[in-house]
């Protein structure tokens, strides 16, 4: 079975049709043909737009140059309410000093200290997942949601404040659109954003539910109580430059990223991964049968080999992050067209990971592939989940043991079957999400 494309538009719409399908949705809103495009430009009365799926220039972007394309402020504009100054959305040194603090949290030997917390949420999540028509996504944003307060704060997602922060997000979800009314229209710094008043108090409440989580950690710290977890790691790291740790508003902006870099995205994998392991039974049978194997011991990770593939073709097929925007600040030449500085330079994942040039058999589900040639070639060229270079995931080594685990732990207890008639459509709201959700019959084994 083949998984869903969002329906193709037309080659050419209006500039006000398309403006409203990007808000609305960026995936319908983009032109078929840019799956066998190399670039392509799109012309706005108040800036360019190139999105570039030829893998020297998204290498050039992200790998080579870094420094020259920083993270576009049009794309900020929507999640500042929520995100502050956090490193997701930073540039130029003030990046580089955060990921100085932040990166040793991530290391490989902190993921072996991590992994008793994801084994827990893993048996919590098989726990309280029910039997029957299950809607997959709610259950693993729950699931996901688990994992980074066990990991980052040593706490359950039952405990009352890290309960408040995943409910409250899921209500600041429901009204924020990807993109805010400045990322089109080029409006000076004192020119108020027009966030809707629903995102802002959401953004605010879960911001200050994370100000006393933050608040309290510093104070264990303070008194040589505190747990030796991540929030704890990142809190008492000193810059190695300029010997500075993150203040508390800082310590808030990052751990707001982590909540939604390390729990939505990784619910939208693993939701789509579900879905297409039940739309492909033999797939999943092999997954249960792998998991068989699996212990609360570190080391038995490296046998889901095939539950390692399978995770990594939902990314492939379904990438949390469908699109990145950068900003040129240099003239460049681009497939021999010339690039004006302040034009917005896109990189889609959506687009790469099922280019017709570079996949074979792009949009069908095939774990195998991840064992063939070909596709090692094409995943050096095409394949960036988590971005590429320096500003790569902190994040992505934890979400490539998050994923396998959880996949294993519930397919060992359960089987997940299609709904007939069914089938989840594709959108992209803060990730690549079903349209109206992913319903899945469940099944203990």
């Amino acid at each position: 079975m083949i998984p869903p494309k969002p329906t193709p538009r037309p080659d050419r719409v209006s500039l006000w049709r398309y403006l409203r399908l990007f808000r609305a949705d960026i995936l319908s809103a983009q032109p078929a043909r840019l799956y066998r495009a190399w670039m392509a430009e799109f012309r706005t009365p108040f800036f360019r737009s190139y999105m570039c799926n030829d893998p020297a220039l998204v290498n050039r972007v992200l790998v080579e140059r870094p420094d020259d394309f920083p993270k576009s402020d049009r794309i900020r504009e929507g999640l500042a309410p929520l995100l502050g100054n956090s490193v997701f959305v930073t540039n130029g040194e003030v990046w580089k000093r955060q990921r100085r603090i932040i990166d040793p949290a991530f290391e490989g030997g902190r993921l072996r200290d991590t992994f008793p917390a994801m084994w827990a949420a893993g048996e919590a999540a098989v726990a309280r997942l029910p039997e029957g028509v299950v809607e997959v996504e709610e259950a693993m944003s729950h699931a996901a949601a688990d994992v980074i307060f066990r990991t980052l704060f040593s706490i359950p997602i039952e405990d009352a404040v890290a309960s408040r922060v995943f409910h409250e997000f899921r209500a600041y979800q429901r009204t924020q659109p990807i993109l805010n009314l400045a990322a089109f229209l080029p409006l000076p710094r004192w020119v108020p954003r027009l966030h809707r008043r629903a995102t802002k108090a959401s953004a605010a409440i879960i911001r200050d539910l994370i100000r006393r989580l933050t608040e309290a950690r510093a104070t264990e710290i303070a008194a040589g109580t505190a747990p030796d977890d991540l929030a704890t790691k990142i809190m008492v790291t000193p810059d190695p430059v300029t010997g500075q740790r993150f203040e508390t508003e800082e310590m808030v902006d990052q751990v707001a990223i982590f909540f939604l870099a390390g729990h939505e995205t990784s619910a939208s994998a693993l939701s789509w991964a579900l879905y297409l392991l039940a739309t492909h039974p033999e797939v999943q049978e092999q997954v249960a049968s792998e998991s068989a194997t699996l212990t609360a011991d570190f080391a038995s990770l490296s046998r889901l080999r095939l539950t390692r593939d399978v995770f990594r073709e939902a990314l492939r097929l379904y990438p949390p992050v469908p699109m990145m925007v950068r900003e040129n600040t240099c003239p460049e030449v681009m497939r021999d067209r010339p690039v004006a500085p302040g034009a917005q330079i896109v990189l889609s994942p959506w687009h790469l990971h099922r280019h017709e040039r570079m996949w074979e058999n792009p949009d069908s589900f095939d774990p195998a592939r991840w064992q063939t040639e070909a596709c090692r070639h094409a995943a050096r060229e095409a394949y960036i989940p988590f971005s590429a270079g320096p500003r790569v995931c902190t994040g992505a080594g934890f979400a490539m043991v998050e994923g396998p685990l959880l996949l294993a732990l519930l397919c060992r207890a359960f089987r997940f079957e299609a709904i007939a008639g069914d089938v989840p459509v594709p959108v992209a709201h803060l990730t690549v999400r079903a349209k109206d959700g992913i319903r899945l019959k469940v099944v203990r084994r």
